[in-house]
């Protein structure tokens, strides 16, 4: 049957089959009205376009998360002779380089050893220690157009913000902030549906650049340790053993990659969700508290990255689909998000709301390792944006980017 009002969408409930064109415009805008057609007809489907099933359900994605019969990785437990994997794209030699040893790719026991390795920076009892930063970067940035009385926010605002805060942690100056976001636009596109082979030379390009640049401060910091988190993965053992240069870049370029991405999203999203709600500020905003469960419900309801892959490593069957070893499963992260048998009225944005934990970040081994970095800075950001520019609105419709991977704006023009 076809939805009527979801023209782009086709749902096969009987055979949970979908045809859905991700690169559909009224799609990627509104993933959200999609969700909820799948909740109601076809909560696990297999979609057409994509060649793989696809989990929606909350209880299914917080599972399979947290599954170790499935894993970011396969090679480790077979070939890809045995698994008929195709052999890899010399024209993106450079990319598979920089993801060799990323810790969103990896299974233990290499996963351990480097998460182990970074993980002291990002608990939050460190991470709280930021907060005079955070805080005086927001005033800063604010200062910069406050008088203005209009702004798009995401290059003003949005941008300056987790890239600068991940940057200075690692040990990478502020003004290489610039550059380290248009390397990661260029990288992350290698992870959109449809993407070109001029996308695929663009991000191998990028990845090479930021490679060399990595490798450069890696011998800086060889050479003179600094009270940064890049001295301490470069000069740090783990069982008498320590990163190799291919370890440290790939782990690296993970780390500033993921810690500002999302971030940068969701600052937008959350913007964006509380004014077209015509939410009160004042209340969102009243204390510790009812910030921390406005910002989780932003997270819930408008999350910044969508879909995760999982490769079953051996064979399974799951919600009745038999999965064989080495075949992809695809999770819903925002549609776990939007679950009516999980969250009420579960469209509605209520920042009161107190039904249990999003999945945004993920769960499970691979949860965000940057998930209280990027809640501190929420819970900073917006409290400080609405009190400093009362009587905020949007001035023109924000522009979404036309990607699904990740959903975030391309544009946020405000005014006050």
């Amino acid at each position: 049957m076809t939805t009527p009002h979801l023209p782009f969408l086709t749902i096969d409930a009987a055979n949970r089959h979908v045809s859905l064109d991700g690169r559909d415009p009224a799609f990627y805008r509104d993933p959200n009205a999609v969700y909820a057609a799948l909740h109601a007809q076809c909560p696990t489907f297999w979609w057409e376009e994509q060649r793989k099933w696809y989990f929606t359900g909350y209880d299914h994605v917080n599972g399979l998360l947290r599954d170790r019969r499935f894993g970011r990785q396969i090679l480790h437990v077979a070939s890809r002779a045995e698994l008929g994997l195709p052999e890899p794209q010399p024209h993106v030699a450079h990319f598979d380089a920089a993801e060799a040893w990323s810790l969103l790719e990896l299974e233990p026991p290499e996963h351990t050893r480097l998460r182990t390795l970074v993980n002291r920076a990002f608990v939050s009892r460190m991470i709280e220690k930021l907060t005079p930063e955070i805080t005086d970067l927001c005033h800063q940035a604010i200062d910069r157009f406050e008088k203005d009385g209009k702004v798009e926010l995401l290059s003003a605002f949005a941008d300056i913000l987790p890239v600068t805060m991940i940057a200075r942690m690692i040990g990478i100056p502020d003004e290489m902030g610039p550059q380290l976001l248009k390397w990661s636009h260029a990288y992350v596109r290698m992870y959109m549906f449809g993407r070109t082979h001029a996308d695929e030379l663009a991000a191998d390009e990028a990845a090479q650049e930021f490679s060399d640049y990595v490798r450069g401060v890696i011998a800086e910091r060889r050479a003179e340790p600094r009270d940064d988190l890049l001295s301490h993965m470069v000069h740090t053992e783990h069982r008498g053993q320590l990163l190799t240069d291919d370890e440290l870049i790939s782990t690296t370029i993970v780390l500033l990659n993921a810690g500002h991405e999302a971030t940068v999203h969701q600052i937008g999203n959350a913007v964006r969700t509380i004014l077209e709600n015509g939410a009160d500020p004042a209340v969102l905003f009243a204390d510790g508290k009812a910030t921390e469960r406005t910002v989780e419900e932003c997270l819930r309801i408008s999350a910044p990255v969508h879909i995760f892959d999982r490769f079953a490593l051996e064979d399974v069957e799951l919600d009745g689909i038999r999965f064989r070893r080495g075949d992809k499963v695809a999770m819903i992260l925002a549609a776990a998000n939007l679950d009516p048998r999980k969250f009420s009225d579960p469209l509605a944005f209520k920042p009161d709301r107190d039904e249990g934990a999003n999945l945004s970040f993920g769960a499970g081994i691979h949860f965000c390792i940057g998930a209280p970095l990027a809640r501190l800075e929420l819970n900073i950001a917006l409290p400080i944006l609405f009190q400093r520019l009362p009587g905020l609105r949007i001035a023109t419709p924000p522009v979404v980017k036309d990607v699904y991977h990740f959903h975030g704006l391309e544009a946020l023009e405000l005014e006050w």
